[in-house]
């Protein structure tokens, strides 16, 4: 091999995001999970049976594409080379090149319907509540470098935690009892958790709900006449002080939630 001929050999070779089809290991995963939805339940299997099986025959013939380039001269278990890279000219050079180049393109096309239809399984998959399991088939994207269809999986998975979180939220308000206080704690954590850090706007939303919310807390706390602390950013919270630092949200989310804790756990607390 010639120098020139190693300098240029990385640059025709596609990295992974660019023909992520052709990684055998990858395309597979969504069909795994797939069938680990059949076999765990069997009344969910019912309801899910047509997505699976969608993706499941979709798969397959993606692999029989794949191992079709694969025969034809790529060879490897990862098909991550260059279509064009074939074996030098036989007797029918051309015909194994234009087949070659055949099974590429039908697998381009396959792996775009496996996209898509694993998409589908994770729509049905919040339809059900199942916010784990889109949340896994949107990571199994994100792997195979399908960032597009990945962030829209996150951006449907993040409104779905929010509408589940919605009632305790609506609730919040600058007179919440202490029952209240907690509910409404706890479905933050969970926005804070679930939604992925890249939804829009997610930590200036769950910003919003935190001066009304510590306000509550500083209400219980004075009429209990609590000496509040000089290191405590309760009143500043309260105020509205982190207004303009949504990026500090779960820090002041948890330091809203121990003083809570601490009310509930003073001597006499009932």
């Amino acid at each position: 091999m010639t120098p020139q001929e190693r300098t240029v050999e990385p640059a025709m070779a596609p990295s992974p995001a660019s023909s992520p089809y052709l990684s055998l290991r990858q395309a597979v995963r969504p069909a795994i999970f797939a069938h680990f939805l059949l076999a765990e339940d069997q009344e969910r299997a019912r309801q899910l049976a047509a997505e699976c099986e969608d993706l499941l025959f979709l798969t397959r013939e993606l692999l029989k594409a794949a191992g079709l380039a694969d025969i034809l001269g790529v060879g490897g278990a990862d098909l991550g080379a260059d279509p064009g890279s074939a074996p030098p000219e036989e007797e029918d050079g051309g015909d194994r090149q234009a087949q070659l180049l055949g099974a590429y393109a039908e697998a381009g096309m396959l792996w775009a319907k496996v996209v898509g239809s694993t998409m589908a399984l994770a729509q049905a998959l919040l339809g059900r509540g199942d916010r784990d399991g889109a949340r896994r088939l949107a990571g199994f994207l994100a792997d195979a470098g399908e960032d597009g269809p990945a962030a829209e999986l996150n951006i449907q998975l993040g409104k779905a935690v929010w509408d589940s979180c919605r009632g305790p939220l609506q609730d919040i308000s600058n007179t919440m009892p202490a029952a209240a206080i907690g509910t409404a704690i706890d479905a933050l954590r969970v926005v804070l958790l679930e939604v992925p850090e890249d939804f829009p706007d997610r930590n200036r939303e769950v910003n919003r709900f935190l001066p009304p919310l510590d306000a509550s807390v500083l209400a219980i706390m004075r009429e209990q006449e609590i000496d509040i602390p000089y290191s405590s950013r309760v009143e500043h919270i309260a105020a509205g002080g982190v207004a303009r630092y949504p990026d500090i949200v779960k820090l002041s989310l948890d330091e809203i939630a121990a003083e809570f804790d601490g009310l509930c756990h003073r001597p006499g607390h009932q």
